[in-house]
Parts: structure tokens; sequence; C-alpha cells
């Protein structure tokens, strides 16, 4: 399982979850994306799908095939709500997602609360997510090394809202940078539907393709 990770609300993070979903669903794959923030549930909107059933079912041993959503908005992406949950994530669904056939993408909440770090004890790697301002980049930061010591392996990062090429950032921004290294890819900011949008979807496929070339 993929854990996409932040500092701060309002980064990019459901976007993340969604777009490398609908990268790897263009590449062939039939990935589930999990809506992991149950306190402040998006996902469901964002992929416009019912908010029911979710995670809680899973939980409760409804199969995960029969909580699943799919949406229009992700063509051959399947979606997890967090339906009636709240808190942290269950573990027993967490236990039963992580023996799923298909590709996990866990979308978290932002912060080191407890919530945020229930995904990442269980996820095997963790991206981060982070907009490329100073403050964000220190956020995310920490986030990074809380994930790090859940055992949560930091895969590198996702800068959003920039025109900057990866390299470019990091050798601007620096520090805060380092601790998030590598930076797979840099979206850029584009009004209205990023995911619908050209420029948008070929960025969410090169980040694809760096996962893949690291195996991850």
């Amino acid at each position: 399982m993929l854990a996409i990770a932040g500092g701060k609300g309002g980064c990019g993070k459901t976007t993340t979850a969604l777009g490398l979903a609908a990268a790897l669903a263009r590449d062939g794959g039939r990935p589930l994306v999990v809506d992991a923030d149950c306190d402040m549930p998006n996902l469901h909107t964002m992929a416009d799908t019912d908010r029911s059933p979710g995670v809680d079912a899973v939980a409760d041993g409804d199969s995960i095939a029969a909580s699943t959503h799919r949406s229009t908005v992700v063509p051959g992406v399947d979606v997890l709500p967090a339906g009636g949950a709240s808190g942290p994530l269950d573990r027993t669904a967490l236990r039963r997602l992580r023996r799923a056939r298909q590709r996990v993408i866990l979308d978290c909440p932002a912060g080191a609360t407890d919530a945020a770090a229930a995904p990442l004890r269980h996820a095997d790697g963790a991206l981060v997510v982070s907009t490329d301002r100073s403050a964000s980049l220190d956020d995310a930061a920490k986030t990074a090394r809380m994930a790090e010591t859940l055992g949560a392996r930091v895969v590198g990062s996702v800068l959003t809202r920039t025109d900057g090429s990866p390299s470019g950032v990091s050798a601007r921004e620096g520090g805060p940078v380092r601790a998030l290294e590598p930076v797979l890819a840099t979206i850029p900011e584009i009004a209205g539907d990023v995911l619908g949008d050209r420029v948008g979807r070929a960025s969410y496929d090169r980040l694809a393709t760096a996962l893949a070339r690291r195996n991850i």
C-alpha cells in the first residue's frame, strides 16, 4: 500500500491520489484509492461517488469489492470512501486492505495526528505532497520524518502548483526539499479540472513512471 501524505490540508493529497491512480489505470492497472481521512473525507466528492458504503463496512466484514465505487471522473479506478467512519482508520480495515490483490493508494489526513499515523503504520511506503511554499515544505518534511519513524519508507515527494522541474525546484528550495528527495514530479497550477487537463494528466503519468522505475 502506498500512503499519500502531507503536512498541510489543501496541498493536493486527494488530487494526487486520484491523479496517480488514473495514470496507473491508463497503464492497464485497476488501482483502489481509499479515503483514510475519516474526519474530513472528500475523496468521494472529488471522485463523484456515493460516500457509503466505505471503509467502515470493510472493517465490519463486508468485502472490499462490495464496498468500492467506480468513478466516471477517474475511469478505471476503484474508490473506497470513508462511509460512516470517523477518527483513525480502523486497523481491521487496514489489515484487510493490505491483502487486497489490486494496488492500494491511501489518501491520508494531513499533519502528525493519530489519524495521520494510523495508515502510515500499515503502508509499505509514503509519497509526500507539498506546495513549493516554505511553510508547506517545512510541514511536509515533518510528515516525512514521522512516516519513517512509523516504518513507512518515504519513496519521494510531489510538489504541486509549481511549473518548475523536479531538479530545478530542489536546487532552488534547498534545505526543506532535501528531506523530501527525490522530488518525483511537479504538478503545475491549472485552473479548473486538474485531473481532466491534458497537462495535468501528463504530469501524473510522469509520476507513475518515476515510481515504476523505482519498483514502487
